[in-house]
């Protein structure tokens, strides 16, 4: 880590943070070039202690050296120096290069991936009893609370949407919502 009232540093740290902006701003290829002497050999090093084979450090370096050319209209010095910047590049290359090398049987299985085991009979027959119930309900409902509820719960449209739709104020619509859960509570509640 550089000593921050050292001025030789800090001299070096503003050249190298006007290089980038330059780079940003006119495509500047010495500019570059004076970035990319003086850091590749340091980011390599970096990704090597890090564990990183030399034939990938090199890699991750020249990726981080073309995502410096990219993205140097990003940079923003009252954030972060040049060295900072371009280090913390190589390192999130370095974690995406790592993610992708994993092999599939090092991840964990996604538990959502997993097929659901089939219901047996007595929940199919439990299941469709209650769909039977809610659907009776959804017919006891007046027309307009039905149709709120549609809206609410089977296409989950937000409440200001469903205001313009129907035409309806927003205040309205939230009313109608309440009170057709109410009913539905009503004519459901043995269903707990």
């Amino acid at each position: 880590m550089t000593n921050p009232t050292d001025p030789v540093a800090a001299a070096r740290t503003r050249d190298f943070n006007r290089d980038i902006q330059s780079i940003a701003e006119t495509a500047d290829r010495a500019a570059f070039a004076r970035l990319y002497e003086h850091f590749a050999p340091r980011v390599t090093s970096y990704l090597t202690r890090l564990g990183a084979p030399a034939n990938v450090a090199e890699e991750l370096v020249q990726e981080t050296m073309l995502s410096v050319w990219r993205k140097a209209a990003s940079f923003d010095p009252s954030r972060a120096g040049a060295s900072t910047w371009i280090f913390t590049i190589a390192r999130n290359l370095r974690i995406d290069y790592l993610r992708r090398d994993r092999a599939p049987a090092d991840l964990l299985p996604d538990p959502s991936e997993e097929p659901d085991e089939a219901p047996t009979t007595e929940i199919a027959m439990i299941t469709a009893q209650r769909d039977d119930r809610l659907r009776a309900a959804m017919n006891a409902l007046s027309r307009e609370q039905a149709e709120i509820v549609r809206l609410v719960y089977f296409q989950d449209r937000p409440h200001s949407e469903i205001s313009r739709i129907l035409g309806l104020p927003l205040g309205t619509v939230k009313s109608r919502v309440r009170l057709a859960l109410g009913r539905l509570r009503t004519l459901l509640e043995d269903l707990k």
